[in-house]
C-alpha cells in the first residue's frame, strides 16, 4: 500500500492494519466495507478516509438536489450522498452517482453492523410517526381468506429474500432501461451535436497548435476534450454497451433468471416482472387495510397508487426509498 488511507475517526490503526484490511475490504463505488473499518472518499478520491466502526454513531443517505428525498416530496431527479456520523456528532457526506450503492452499503451495514443505525435521527422519528399511523389504518380482524393471502404473500417475501440478488438484478435491469427508453430524442440530437462541434473543436485546436503554431489552439482542443467527456458522463447517447438493445437484453435475462430461481412462477403469487419484496410488502400492507382480499386485487392496488406518484406527491421517506426502487419495474412493464 503506497499511500495509506486518512484516520477520519478517533480510533488509528497502523499501516499493517490498514493495509490488510483495507486490502480485503469490499468495495461499492467510492466507499470500502472492512472489517476494521469503513472506508469514505474525498471529492476527487475513492476510499480516502478511514473510519473504525466503533467510532461511528450513524450511518445514512441523504438525498439533495431535489424537491425530493427526505424533504418529504419528489421522486427522481436526485443527487445521493452518504453520511457518516462520528460518536461525537461531526459528520463526513460522501458523493455517489449511482444510489443504489448507497443502498447496498446500508444493506450491507444493517446485516453486518446492526448497532449502527442506518436513519438521520430526524428520519427515525418520521419513521416511526408514519409506521404508527400506518398500522392505525390496518383493520383488526380480518376475513379469513384475506389472512390466508397476508401468509402466502409472507411465504413469497421469504423466498425472495433468502437470496436476493434476483430482486436486485430486476430493479437494476428495469433502471437502465427506464432510462434507455425514456431518453428524449431531441437530447440525443443536442448531444450529437455537442460531440461533433467538441471533435471539430479539438482537431482545430490541434491544427491551430501544431500546423499554425498558435498556443490558444491547445486551449481549444481541451475545451472540446472537456465537452466530449462531460457528454459521455451524462450517459444521453447510446453506447455498445447500453443502448436500447442491450438493456432489453439484460432485462429479458432478468427476468429469465428470476423465473428459474422460483421454479414455478405461475404458482408465485405476482408475476415474475414484480416479484421483488418490496412489492410484496406493499401488498400485504394493502391487504391488512382491508383494500383487497386475494393478491391479484392487492397487486392492481399496488399499481393504482405507484402510477399516483409523482414529483408532486408529498411521500414519506419508506414511501420515497420504496417507490424509487420499484417503480422502475412498474413503468417498463406498463404496469401489465
Amino acid at each position: 500500500m503506497i499511500f495509506a488511507p486518512r484516520k477520519y475517526g478517533n480510533t488509528p490503526l497502523s499501516r499493517a492494519e490498514l493495509a490488510e484490511d483495507k486490502k480485503n475490504c469490499i468495495k461499492c463505488g467510492p466507499v470500502g466495507l472492512g472489517r476494521r473499518a469503513l472506508y469514505s472518499n474525498s471529492f476527487y478520491i475513492s476510499r480516502y478516509y478511514y473510519t473504525c466502526w466503533t467510532d461511528i454513531r450513524r450511518v445514512f443517505k441523504r438525498v439533495a438536489m431535489s424537491k425530493g428525498g427526505f424533504s418529504g416530496k419528489g421522486v427522481f431527479a436526485t443527487i445521493p450522498y452518504l453520511v457518516i456520523q462520528k460518536s461525537d456528532g461531526t459528520e463526513q457526506q460522501c458523493n455517489f452517482k449511482v444510489e443504489d450503492q448507497v443502498d447496498q452499503i446500508l444493506d450491507w451495514i444493517k446485516e453486518h453492523h446492526p448497532e449502527i443505525p442506518i436513519y438521520s435521527a430526524e428520519s427515525e422519528r418520521k419513521l416511526k410517526k408514519a409506521q404508527a399511523e400506518q398500522e392505525a389504518k390496518y383493520i383488526k380482524n380480518l376475513p379469513e381468506d384475506a389472512a390466508e393471502t397476508i401468509s402466502r404473500l409472507e411465504d413469497a417475501k421469504v423466498k425472495l429474500e433468502k437470496d436476493d440478488r434476483y430482486s436486485r438484478l430486476l430493479v437494476f435491469a428495469a433502471k437502465q432501461k427506464r432510462s434507455v427508453d425514456g431518453t428524449k430524442q431531441s437530447l440525443k440530437a443536442v448531444a450529437a451535436i455537442i460531440d461533433l462541434a467538441s471533435l471539430a473543436g479539438i482537431i482545430g485546436g490541434l491544427y491551430l497548435k501544431f500546423v499554425a503554431h498558435y498556443n490558444m489552439g491547445i486551449y481549444l482542443a481541451l475545451f472540446g476534450g472537456a465537452f466530449i467527456i462531460s457528454v459521455a458522463a451524462s450517459q444521453i447517447l447510446p453506447t455498445p454497451r447500453r443502448n436500447k438493445k442491450t438493456v432489453q437484453a439484460d432485462w429479458e435475462e432478468a427476468l429469465s433468471q428470476m423465473g428459474n430461481y422460483l421454479k414455478h412462477p405461475d404458482d408465485f403469487p405476482v408475476p415474475v416482472q414484480y416479484a421483488h419484496p418490496i412489492v410484496l410488502d406493499r401488498m400485504i400492507r394493502v391487504v391488512r387495510e382491508g383494500r383487497a382480499t386475494t393478491a391479484a386485487e392487492a397487486l392492481e392496488v399496488v399499481k393504482k397508487d405507484l402510477k399516483a406518484l409523482n414529483h408532486t406527491v408529498r411521500v414519506t421517506q419508506q414511501e420515497y426509498d420504496e417507490v424509487v426502487a420499484i417503480k422502475p419495474m412498474f413503468i417498463v412493464c406498463n404496469y401489465q
